[in-house]
């Protein structure tokens, strides 16, 4: 810590006010938070209490305590939003800029990760500082248009020599040595680490630690590891230093986590400033003192007559002064070792690389029925074993009404034993076509898988009146016989089949009738076509069927989905005529005998 106050003092400060002003804003700045180191750990490189004996294992860190950048922030550090400067400075300090891509993908880690794990709390300014002493933020920004860096960035040879010593885990697949491992990526993960948390934040299919979006993800779920809430101090010293279990690591890291709290900027890829001054590269002049010594070296002794007790002469008779005994010596006290570290509970959902379908045919319904099949998918890691306890959220999605019990969009069910995670039941609408069901990873919503459901009309192959009299009625009038069809699939009741029925002039007509016998709807419009739902059991009742004015014969057509038809003959006729009364015969008056006299034959002459 004071070879670098030294360093920076030598670069910034021209007075003693200067310099006086730089160490007190380093200790308000930055001591609370600062760690001493410990009393078995001078240099800071090595995990606290394991002496200096052995070398770091590695074991229980997701760099296997690979060196880092040392170099601490400046002391002029960034003002906070909305402060005012006298300097003209107008982005900031340029250790406070950070590369646009790299920027962009620690902030897209922090939103991710705090939509599915809340309770983390994880800060992208931590990521930052993490970024900062891995990697110099993937050497200044140097990554091309998808995140991934120009050429890859790897630490050196964990093979015991001042290092960890861990073998070769992935064949050099990501590090290209198949003996030893080493630390990879602008995160720095060794690859047996990766393996497990190694993410596809940027969803081109694969995941690569040289890729920014790749790591910072991976970073951030594991500092979020084993439910640390990274708001605690304890939690986040805790995550800091299961990355590298380092008390120096810690600080460092802490040091440009608070310098990025207090404000940063964007600068162009490419363009970063590069730290210096490794871990592994402490020394003078060109020979570096290696941080991790096997053993403590001293000087070996050498006999000399400098300062050498020499016995002292004696007279006779005296008692010679003689050199007691040396004592039994004590056993040596073994340093203090620290167990390894418990390595991170790994979340299901991180676990998990893949979710496969399971073979389930065709998802297919007809309208108002439940699906035969559930959508069902298989949670897999990378070596496709099965992943159990991982938490899948089933999704509908498309236009559509089907919906899952209790009518619900969305479902969360868990994974089993064997990773296989099935949707409850699914039921369709009165809508038809196509939709999608999607499967997603909580926590891990870069792992999905998708299912195409399809919905159709119910159909019927046969459609039959159910026995009745024949349809007539008189003009003006309404038909008084109920009329009841039957509609019935393969033998069997087809209920929720639609039906149109229309009132045709003859059967050989498509169109429907400008007269005779009609409907009415809701409203009372005369209609002569309407569309009816076969009921429970298949049945259709016919409304009220006037006659209309017109005498003649018509007929109705019933039409079920799937096109099979039946006909019913309808007969309306005039009402009789009414037959006009014959007038009754009235007889002549007889004269009566008064009033007017009667003739009475003339005399003959």
């Amino acid at each position: 810590m004071s070879a670098h106050l030294g360093r920076r003092l030598r670069k910034g400060a021209t007075s003693g006010a200067v310099m006086a002003a730089a160490v007190a804003a380093l200790a308000a700045s930055q001591a609370p938070e600062m760690i001493p180191s410990p009393a078995d750990n001078a240099g800071g490189d090595r995990a606290i209490g394991a002496g200096d004996t052995a070398p770091p294992s590695g074991d229980g860190s997701a760099t296997g305590d690979s060196p880092y950048y040392t170099v601490l922030p400046p002391l002029n550090t960034p003002n906070k939003p909305g402060t005012s400067t006298n300097l003209p400075v107008i982005t900031g300090p340029a250790e406070a800029g950070i590369p646009a891509s790299v920027l962009s993908a620690y902030k897209r880690a922090e939103q991710s990760i705090r939509s599915t794990d809340p309770g983390c709390n994880l800060p992208w300014q931590l990521l930052a500082g993490i970024g900062k002493v891995e990697s110099g933020q993937a050497r200044g920004g140097k990554v091309d248009a998808n995140g991934t860096t120009l050429s890859p960035i790897l630490g050196p040879v964990l093979n015991g020599v001042g290092f960890a010593d861990i073998s070769d885990t992935d064949r050099g697949a990501y590090d290209g040595d198949s003996t030893h491992d080493r630390a990879v990526g602008p995160m720095q993960f060794i690859p047996s680490t990766w393996a497990t948390w190694g993410q596809d934040a940027n969803s081109d299919g694969k995941r690569d630690p040289n890729n920014i979006y790749d790591a910072a993800q991976a970073a951030g779920l594991y500092l979020c590891a084993n439910d640390r809430n990274l708001a605690l101090k304890a939690d986040l010293d805790r995550a800091i230093l299961s990355y590298n279990r380092s008390r120096e690591y810690l600080n460092t890291v802490t040091s440009w986590f608070e310098y990025y709290k207090r404000g940063t900027h964007q600068v162009p890829d490419g363009t970063g400033v590069f730290p210096v001054d490794r871990s592994d590269d402490r020394g003078r002049g060109d020979r570096p003192t290696p941080p991790f010594s096997p053993f403590p070296t001293s000087p070996d002794p050498k006999p000399s007559d400098t300062g050498a007790p020499k016995p002292k002469p004696t007279r006779p008779g005296e008692p010679s002064e003689v050199t007691p005994p040396p004592t039994k010596p004590t056993t040596p006290t073994k340093p203090p070792v620290t167990p390894p570290s418990k390595p991170p509970t790994v979340p299901p959902a991180v676990r998990v690389d893949r979710l496969t379908t399971v073979s389930t045919g065709q998802l297919t319904a007809t309208t108002e029925s439940v699906f035969a099949k559930a959508p069902t998918v298989a949670a897999l890691d990378a070596s496709g074993a099965p992943v159990a306890g991982v938490s899948v959220r089933f999704e509908i999605t498309g236009t559509t009404d089907a919906r899952f019990a209790g009518g619900a969009t969305s479902v969360t069910v868990t994974s089993g034993s064997a990773g296989i995670a099935a949707a409850p039941s699914l039921r369709a609408g009165e809508k038809t076509g196509a939709f999608t069901v999607r499967a997603v990873v909580v926590g891990n919503s870069a792992k999905a898988a998708e299912f195409t459901a399809t919905v159709t009309e119910r159909q019927a192959d046969a459609l039959v009146r159910v026995a009745g009299d024949p349809l007539s009625a008189t003009t003006g009038t309404a038909f008084t016989q109920p009329v009841q069809v039957k509609a019935t699939v393969k033998g069997a009741l087809a209920p929720g089949v639609l039906v149109e029925v229309k009132v045709v002039a003859s059967a050989a007509d498509t169109e429907a009738s400008t007269e005779g016998p009609y409907f009415k709807n809701a409203a009372g419009d005369t209609v002569r076509t309407l569309v009816l739902k076969t009921d429970a059991n298949g049945l259709i009742s016919l409304p009220e069927l006037l006659a209309g004015d017109k005498a003649g014969e018509y007929a109705l057509i019933l039409t079920a989905r799937g096109g099979v038809s039946t006909e019913i003959k309808l007969t309306v006729t005039a009402p009789a005529a009414t037959p006009t009364p014959t007038p009754t015969p009235t007889s002549d008056p007889s004269p009566s005998g008064t009033g007017s006299p009667e003739a009475s034959p003339s005399p003959s002459a």
